[in-house]
Order: structure tokens, then sequence, then C-alpha cells
């Protein structure tokens, strides 16, 4: 006697499953410009690698004779897949049932997702488009009793933040814990017009008596409280993105610098750039007037290996500019100052973002590569009230936290406290300076006059007077007066800025694949 009649059972349920939360729903879904959950796992995971886990699990529907009649899905789906080749866990909030809120039942399907990411050293993608929670004042009634507030198994997403890498991608609006599983993350990414973020939505805010007052349109309305031009220039979440073809492939691409887990090194990839390239356009690039900004992204393009900036976070703490990068194809965090921005001075949001990115960097053990042009920490009655100084510190402590190998090249300012935060000082300074280098404790035109105050209140001519002393300062501070002293290691063209990276590179990794 077989067990082919159960075997039909099942095969009947998972049909039941795969069609979601209906065709009416899921229509809606797409004319919204949404693909559906299972087409963003198709879509995002290697071709045919996703292994669906708890397929069936939602809640059946059944008559007088206890016949099952249908079946309303979980709200949530999970699986093993391959990445790049690469396993991983795959998982999606589906929006067409119960607007992605997960149902108090199946509850343990969301906590065995994450469970199984920490427990097999597996790096976890949240695809989330709705809630995420299951309660709702509505659901009080069912229950009969409110209930203190909790939530099941995130010790586990905490766990995976500290074991494996974490991708969320928001790809709708997300709320409430829909919104914390996104931030809870090692790399975040929204959908420009697609997605939005908030603790409460419109309606509950408006319900609550907030003194905000948003557009009546619902979706105008969502954009306001939570769109992409707030979240992605606050540094809730890294970075936004056209569409969800594009998020997939960010992505997919963050995952390539990534190992699987923590305590493992992240792979080399064959590298076709010449390891001596020198760029001539590297020589003229820092302009000689101190006041004229340049583009550090153009250097960056020019040092890294061609083609694999991965800049994260591009909208917020903008003095700053973090991305991973390869070196003769070893993966690298790479931090550059910004001068077009506030003249790359760091304020707090740029000082929480390199610290954030610090540790990430730490976490997954990629050597650190710092292009410095730090005028030092923002200064002024705001940056004060926004707590700079503390933010920056942090993100100092971070760099002398890290433990990875690090490597900075002064290719023009170095100055005051957020200036020494280029490197660990306590440490071996792999340190490579420009010509083009001024650095010191203060900048000479921030502290001229009061230096030499009573020397210009005694001169008959004060301006003459002062074009004297700076003229006098400005031998002393040539970058060659440091390297006398061996203040700074060595000066170099900046046109062997790369090969010299690349020796750096491949000695960091020498040391990582020792530890």
């Amino acid at each position: 006697m077989s067990w082919q009649k159960e075997l039909e059972e099942l095969r009947a349920r998972e049909a039941l499953a795969e069609q979601m939360g209906g065709a009416d729903k899921v229509a809606r879904q797409h004319s919204r410009g949404k693909m559906d959950a299972r087409a963003r796992l198709a879509a995002f995971c290697d071709e045919g690698s996703f292994r669906e886990i708890g397929k069936i699990a939602g809640k059946g529907h059944y008559d007088e004779n206890g016949d099952l009649t249908g079946v309303t899905p979980a709200p949530f789906l999970f699986g093993k897949a391959t990445v790049n080749g690469r396993p991983v866990v795959a998982t999606a909030d589906d929006f067409t049932i119960r607007g992605g809120a997960a149902d108090a039942g199946i509850a343990r399907k969301m906590v065995q997702a994450e469970t199984m990411a920490h427990e097999l050293k597996l790096p976890i993608i949240r695809m989330i488009d709705g809630t995420g929670g299951g309660g709702s004042v509505k659901t009080l009634e069912q229950i009969g009793a409110t209930y203190i507030p909790a939530v099941p198994g995130w010790g586990d997403v905490v766990q995976n933040l500290d074991t494996v890498p974490v991708v969320a991608l928001a790809l709708g609006p997300t709320a409430g814990l829909g919104a914390a599983r996104t931030v809870a993350s090692h790399y975040s990414i929204m959908v420009r017009g697609l997605s939005q973020l908030f603790a409460a939505g419109p309606a509950v805010v408006d319900a609550m008596g907030s003194d905000y007052e948003g557009p009546k349109d619902p979706g105008e309305a969502k954009e306001a409280l939570g769109g992409v031009d707030i979240h992605t220039r606050n540094g809730v979440v890294d970075d936004e993105v056209a569409s969800e073809a594009e998020a997939f492939a960010r992505a997919r691409h963050f995952l390539s610098f990534m190992p699987e887990h923590v305590g493992q090194l992240a792979r080399r990839a064959a590298s076709g750039d010449p390891v001596d390239r020198r760029e001539d356009a590297l020589l003229s690039l820092v302009p000689h007037d101190a006041k004229q900004v340049y583009s550090m992204r153009r250097a960056m393009d020019m040092i890294l290996d061609r083609g694999t900036v991965f800049e994260i976070g591009k909208h917020w703490g903008r003095a700053a500019i973090t991305a991973l990068a390869r070196l003769d194809g070893y993966p690298v965090a790479v931090i550059g100052s910004d001068p077009s921005y506030l003249g790359g001075s760091w304020e707090a949001k740029t000082s929480e973002k390199v610290e954030r990115f610090v540790k990430l960097a730490d976490q997954f053990r990629l050597p650190i590569v710092h292009l410095v042009d730090n005028p030092g920490f923002m200064i002024g009655r705001e940056a004060e009230l926004a707590g700079t100084i503390r933010y920056g510190v942090q993100a100092m402590n971070a760099i002398y936290r890290a433990r990875v190998p690090l490597a900075s090249i002064v290719m023009r300012r170095a100055y005051g406290i957020a200036g020494s935060a280029m490197s660990n000082a306590d440490r071996y300074q792999y340190r490579f300076c420009w010509p083009s280098g001024d650095w010191g404790s203060l900048p000479i035109a921030g502290g001229l006059e009061v230096a030499y105050k009573s020397e210009l209140e005694a001169s008959d001519d004060p301006a003459a007077e002062l074009a004297a002393i700076k003229q006098r300062l400005d031998k002393v501070t040539s970058p060659f007066r440091s390297a006398e002293r061996f203040n700074v290691e060595d000066i170099i063209d900046p046109r062997d800025t790369r090969p010299l990276l690349c020796e750096f590179a491949e000695l960091a990794w020498r040391k990582l694949g020792s530890e």
C-alpha cells in the first residue's frame, strides 16, 4: 500500500501556497509596480537554487466533514538558496497576505529563518514588504486580551548581526517590526517610489494626535513621512535604487565582498587590472589652491581596481565616502574624505557613518584604506548642538579598536583630532603622504591672528606683518620638514599610490590568513 493519496494532498497544499493571497491580491501587488514574494526570491537567488522551507505552513480551512477547502498561506517565505554560488538563507514577506503581517500562530517560521542563519553560519537576506509583526488593534478582540509587547526570536536577529552578513531590502511600506528588521542589518536598501519606512504609518500618526500634518493623499503621506529622501539622508537606510532589479543586483554585489560568516575570510577575485598601473592624472589632482576642491571619487576610481568601487551610504554623512572595493583582487574597505562637502570636515553624521563602516570592516576582517583630506571636525554652534565631538571621538575610537590592517594616504589636509583619526598611532603606521600634504593641530589660517596677536597690534602695518608671518610659516609647514623628523614615513609620487596600496593589500591578507 503506497502513500500516493497523501502525496497528492501535499501537492495540492503546495499548489494552494503558490497562489499566495489569491489572484486578485497578487494582481493588485503587481499593479503597484511591485513583484510578488515568490518572484522576488526567484529573481534574487541563483537560478533554480531556492529550496523553500515550510511551504505549506499557514491556516487551513475545512468543511463540516473536516476536509480541506482552502489555505491561507503564511505571509513569510524562507529557504536555503545560493547567491553568487554561495549558500544563504533567503526570506521574503508576502504583502498579498495580511499586508505581510505575520500570524502569531506561525511566528516560529520567521524565528527559524533567523536561527538557521547563525547556527549554520549562512548570510541572511530579508526582502521586507509590510509590517512583519502580528499585532493590530483588531487582533486584540480576537485574542480577548492585550499583552505586554515582546518580539519572539529577536535574540536571533541580534546574534545574526554578530555572526553573519545580514542584508535587508525594503520593498514596500515597512512599519513597526518590518522597519526594525530593515534597520537590524549590515546593509540596507530602499527603492525610490516603492519603499517607505516608519515606526508607525500616517494613519496611526494622525490618530495619535501628532502635530505633524502630512499630505492627504495616502501615497504622498507615506513618502512624506518615511520615504527614500528621509531615510537615506539620515543614515537609517544605507542606499537607494530605482527598481527592485537594481536592489537585487546591489545586494548581490555587497555579498560578493563579504565572507559567509564571521571568522571566515572574504574571497579574492580575479583582477585584470595591473598592480603597477600609474595614473598621470593623479599628479595634478589636488589643486595648489587650498580653497579649491577636487573629486575624491575620481581618485578612488584611478587608485582601486577598475570597476570595483561599491559605495555605501552616498547620501548621508557626505563629508566621508565609504566604499567596498578591491586591490589586486583583494577586498578592502575604503574611507575617503570628500572636500566638495563641508570642505571634508567631519560633522556628527559623517562621524557616525565612519564609525559604523569601520566596525563593519573590522567585524568581517576587511583591511581598511583611508584616503585623507580632513580639515578637522566641523566647528560652530550647529556643530556643537549636534554633539559633533562625541560622535567624532566615537569614530576615532572605532579606528583605534579595529584589529584589521589599515593603510592611510594623506592626500592633503590632516588637522586636529579628526585628522589624527586617520589611523591608530599606537600601532605601526602604514602611511604614505602626497607632496600636497598639509597638517597640524590647527589650520594656519585659523590660528595666525590669535597666535601673533601682540606682534600684529604692535606693527605699523598689520596686514604686511601678517603676510610676512604667513610667508615664513609656509616654509615651516612644508611636508618635507615633517619627513626630515620622520613625523611622516614617506612622501610619494601620487602616481605610485596604487602599486603601494596593492602591496599593502597583499601583506594585509597574508597577515589575516595566518590568524
